[in-house]
This record gives structure tokens, C-alpha cells and sequence, in this order.
């Protein structure tokens, strides 16, 4: 046997070998498999946000944050009400997921580099790009952020809404003076009761706040500067790399299904009649995707029944047909003028 040949041969094994290991379908890890053997997601939420995790008088919770928590149960337990909902502050929900209290975190959590590279989590993904703001009582004369010189602003410990107030009052030289809480609660409390001349928070938060807890929304003002980035997602434990990836294609079905127009009402037409490459691949009447997550063939589909596309979780959560009213913005698609974009499902 000649040099050439030889040297053809090995490359042909190896290229053989390394499409082998690419079709090899994903091995379960430690938290798919407790999962699956409870039967239950168990999902670390805010103690109460509108439009992002919040339960009723009867238990029920909705919001974005839930809605996610919903479809990873339904893609992998076939079944979006097998989730279990641990409410958690903010400083009890990074070590709720260190110490395996929980599952998933899915709680308005901004992504950061420190967090995601010093707690023993990974984020899946950004599921609502937000950024920091301030709301003040509307008869006053504070227009804008830059006029809170010397003001007291209400603020929760533990977040990374305390080091930007910090670090905005510094840039600017304004002198704030941070009135810190432990609970959102608490920080919130003292704002509406006059404590505080400002209260900030993610800019999400604010709406939310404001039309759960203000007397009259009307009477306070969110003024119109963001002062941060507020990347927020869900995140898992590092080193599950099985469940990562899960976590992180369920909510990316969601965007592509809406950028494909499968909706919670037209999915099963769709998976019948749909002759599409894309939604036939999204569906699972192709190829089989699922195989590659440790799920079924079924996975997206299930998830886009149970929760809609994210367009339309957007729009019943904190969209401006709901309670909220917040405008899509930037959590448009991108082809939509904004900036939300999934990897493809191929």
C-alpha cells in the first residue's frame, strides 16, 4: 500500500468516524435524568412580578419567566403543567440552583460575565432585553434621571440594579444616595410610601410595580432613560451539558416558530400540511432534531402548543395588549426591526 493511499484511507475512517459521533444522539445527564424520574421541572421564579412570574389567588402562576418553565416541561415531559414553582428573592436564588433546590432559575436575572463564569451557572439565553430605569412621583419636577442630584433612591440589595445606580451616580457626579432593601417588597414599600424621592429597577419592573402596587399608576412617572444593558434569562447549573442544551433549543424554537408563523392555534395544521424545510425540521415531520437533545421527534411542537410562539408570550404577558402595556421594542424580531434572533433549527 502506497503513502497516498494509506494517508486517503485515514482520512476517510476519521471523516466516518467524526460523522458517526455527529448523528450519535445526546446521552441524558444527571438533571435530565432526576427530572424524568420525578416527573416534575422545578422551577426557581420571582415571589411576584407581573408579566414575569406571578401566581393568583388560586396558585396559578403566569408570566414570561413561567411560560419558559412551561414549554422545557412540555418538550420533555410532554406535559407543561409538570412543573413545580420555588418563589425565590434575590438573594436566595443563586444558591437555589447551586445547591440543586431547583432546576432551572427562570427569574428576571440579567446575564453578566460574573455570574455566568463564577456561580456555577450558565445562561440559556436572553428571553427579555431590558435595561435600568427610574420612576418618580409624576406632580414633581424630575423630568430626567440626570436631575436626581442628591436625591434618595429606593434600591433591592444583591442585584445588579445596586452597582449601576452606583455606578451612574459616580459617571455623572450626582451624589444619589441609595436607600438598599433587602426585598423587593420592602425597597418598593418605602418608594410608594414617600420614603424615597426615585425607585429603580429593570425598566420592566417598573410597569410591573407601578400597576400592581401604586394607588394610581398615573400619579408616578417612569422617566424616559435607561442607564444599563439588562440582558435577562434563564440559566442552569454548569456542567450539565445535556440539560443545557435542552433548555437552550426550547426557548429558541419559540423564536423560530414565530419567525416561521406557527402559532398555539395553527401548529398541529401546520405539522400536518406544511411542506416548509424549516417548520418541517421545527416539527419533526422531516428529520428528526429531537434525537440530538435526548427528546422526541415531537419536542418544539409540544412547546409551541403549550406556550405559542414568543411573539405571542411576548403579547399576553407584558405586551401592550396586556396589563403592562410594555411596546415589543427591541425584543422584536430581527427581521421585524428588532433584535431578537435564534439559531436555526437544522
Amino acid at each position: 500500500m502506497n503513502r497516498v493511499t494509506a494517508k486517503s484511507m485515514l482520512s476517510a475512517a476519521f471523516a466516518a468516524a467524526t460523522l458517526g459521533l455527529m448523528a450519535l444522539p445526546a446521552q441524558a445527564g444527571k438533571t435530565v435524568d432526576a427530572i424524568k424520574a420525578r416527573g416534575q421541572l422545578v422551577c426557581g421564579v420571582n415571589t411576584g412580578l407581573a408579566g414575569f412570574s406571578a401566581a393568583d389567588s388560586q396558585g396559578n402562576w403566569t408570566g414570561i419567566d413561567v411560560d419558559v418553565c412551561k414549554a422545557i416541561a412540555a418538550a420533555m415531559l410532554g406535559d407543561a403543567n409538570k412543573v413545580k414553582y420555588v418563589p425565590l428573592n434575590a438573594q436566595q436564588r443563586f444558591t437555589a440552583l447551586q445547591s440543586g433546590e431547583i432546576d432551572i432559575l427562570s427569574r428576571n436575572t440579567t446575564w453578566t460575565l460574573t455570574r455566568d463564569a463564577s456561580l456555577g451557572m450558565q445562561f440559556t439565553g436572553v428571553t427579555y432585553y431590558d435595561g435600568q430605569g427610574f420612576m418618580v412621583p409624576a406632580k414633581g419636577k424630575i423630568k430626567s434621571a440626570k436631575q436626581l442630584k442628591g436625591a434618595t433612591v429606593c434600591v433591592q440589595s444583591g442585584t445588579t440594579t445596586e452597582k449601576n445606580l452606583t455606578d451612574f451616580s459616580r459617571a455623572h457626579k450626582l451624589d444619589i444616595k441609595p436607600v438598599v432593601f433587602e426585598k423587593v417588597e420592602a425597597a418598593t414599600g418605602a418608594y410608594f410610601a414617600g420614603r424615597c424621592q426615585a425607585y429603580t429597577t429593570d425598566a420592566s419592573g417598573l410597569a410591573s410595580q407601578r400597576k400592581q402596587e401604586a394607588k394610581n399608576p398615573a400619579d408616578h412617572l417612569i422617566l424616559p432613560e435607561l442607564i444599563s444593558k439588562e440582558p435577562l434569562g434563564p440559566s442552569v447549573r454548569r456542567g450539565d451539558d445535556e440539560f443545557f442544551a435542552i433548555a437552550k433549543w426550547v426557548v429558541f424554537a419559540l423564536i423560530e416558530g414565530e419567525e416561521y408563523g406557527l402559532t398555539q392555534a395553527n401548529v398541529e395544521q401546520q405539522q400536518k400540511t406544511s411542506t416548509d424545510p424549516v417548520v418541517m425540521r421545527i416539527l419533526g415531520t422531516s428529520e428528526d432534531m429531537g434525537k440530538l437533545l435526548g427528546l422526541d421527534k415531537d419536542w418544539a411542537f409540544r412547546a409551541i402548543k403549550a406556550v405559542g410562539n414568543y411573539g405571542e408570550m411576548f403579547e399576553r404577558n407584558v405586551g401592550e395588549k396586556s396589563s403592562l402595556g410594555l411596546p415589543r421594542g427591541i425584543n422584536n424580531l430581527w427581521n421585524k426591526g428588532g433584535i431578537l434572533y435564534a439559531p436555526p433549527v437544522r
